[in-house]
Order: C-alpha cells, then structure tokens, then sequence
C-alpha cells in the first residue's frame, strides 16, 4: 500500500478534498512552476509518453489527472478521433479548456470534471489512457489503478509518467537536497499556496516507485509491465497493458 500523505495537516477533510483544493488554489501558476522546478525537462519526458502512445494508434485516449490538459493536448499528435481530459479540480480544467481552445482542438479533446477513482465511463472504453504526475494524489492507489484497467479495452496501453528518487551517489543526495529545501522555497515565491509545493516533494518521496510501483500493477491485473527510469532516475516512465 501507498503511505497516504495530505497536503493540510490539520484540516479535516479527506486526501481527495484536500488535494481539489490546493489543485484549484494554485491553477494559475501551475504551468509556469512546473517548467522551474523541473528546468523545463518535464516537456521531454512527456513527448516519450506520446511516442508510446503514438506507436499503438490509439482512436480513443483517456489522460487521467489531466490538470491544465498539457499531455492531452500532446495527445492530438496520436492523430486519436477523441481525446478525455479528466480532472478532480475544477480550477485546472478552466485552464485547461483555455488551452484546448486556443488551439483549435475543443472538437478532438473533451475536459471532464470527475473522479479517478470512480469514473463516468464504461468497462473496456479506451484504446489507451494515460497519467502523468497524478497517480501519488490518488486517496486510493490500489482503487484508483483497478478502475483504469477496467475502463482500458483489452490490449490497450497504460502509461505513467511519475516522479521517482534517484539510487545513484550524488543524484540521490542531490534530489533529496532539492526536493527538501528548494521545491517548496520555489513554491512558496511562486504561489500563494505555501503548503502545496512541500506536499508535492513530501508526497513524491513516499509514493512507491521502480519495481515496487510495477508490482502494484501486476497484482491489479496490468500486463506487459515494464518501468523507464528518466533523467538520472528523478522520474519514471511505466507502460502496461491489459
């Protein structure tokens, strides 16, 4: 099981509600403060999960945790007939939806408002369905990833684009420095959310990664599971099948 962190300590409310409510907090400054944090790396490892996307021909695809809808944007390159872009924050999808616009694409991608972990969609609807950055905000991991392979059509791809901790002397000591003390400094210069940052890097630190991650997913039912660690093993690529 995934060790479940929050982003309001002392709030009440549940991991979902918390993380729709700093999400929506920090919309508007989102795009921008991941290209800092992430030295703008973040865009290739993104045009990896479309070329392996790409390479299946996907007519349908369905981007999970889309937030401001950058991968499904990406997506249009499949040349897929329909793209879902489903988020849990209202606050990201209006970004998003300005974005799809402003590219001429409204047609091909829809933004949905909805839940991972209990979606609006049939069994065996997506030819391949995505998530980037979003699987650690799951209040459920286990539910969450149960839910994506029933809504994945047999053979589909399954690809996952998530931060992951260096094993290697000096990437990991670096990584923690960075994710320690500079992610949430950034975040708190750059929004006016001063938790959120420090619950992006504490979250990432604890969510299962490498060939635990890939266990995960065998035992939901996931085949052909294989994990491509990026950038010295500060993200990780996962695909898999059904």
């Amino acid at each position: 099981m995934a060790e479940n962190v929050t982003p309001y300590k002392d709030s009440n409310l549940g991991k979902k509600e918390q993380v729709t409510q700093m999400f929506d907090t920090i919309s508007g400054n989102y795009d921008g403060l991941n290209r800092v944090i992430s030295f703008g790396i973040d865009v290739k490892w993104r045009k990896k999960v479309l070329q392996l996307v790409k390479a299946t021909q996907p007519e349908t695809v369905l981007d999970i945790a889309t937030g401001t809808g950058d991968l499904a944007i990406l997506m249009a390159q499949t040349k897929a007939s329909k793209i879902v872009g489903l988020d849990i924050s209202s606050g990201m999808l209006e970004v998003g939806k300005q974005k799809v616009k402003a590219q001429n694409l409204d047609t091909i991608i829809d933004m949905v408002l909805g839940d991972s972990e209990n979606m609006p969609f049939p069994d065996h609807h997506f030819d391949a369905i995505t998530v980037s950055f979003g699987i650690r905000n799951f209040e459920t991991l286990e539910k969450g990833l149960a839910e994506i392979l029933r809504v994945l059509k047999p053979g589909g791809i399954f690809v996952i684009l998530e931060t992951s901790v260096p094993e290697k002397t000096p990437f990991k000591q670096g990584y923690r420095f960075y994710t320690k003390f500079i992610l949430p400094l950034i975040g708190k210069l750059f929004s006016k959310d001063n938790v959120a940052y420090g619950y992006l890097s504490e979250s990432a630190a604890v969510f299962p990664y490498g060939e635990k991650l890939n266990n995960i997913l065998r035992k939901i039912g996931f085949i052909d599971v294989k994990a491509m660690p990026q950038t010295f093993g500060v993200a990780t690529i996962y695909s898999a099948s059904k």
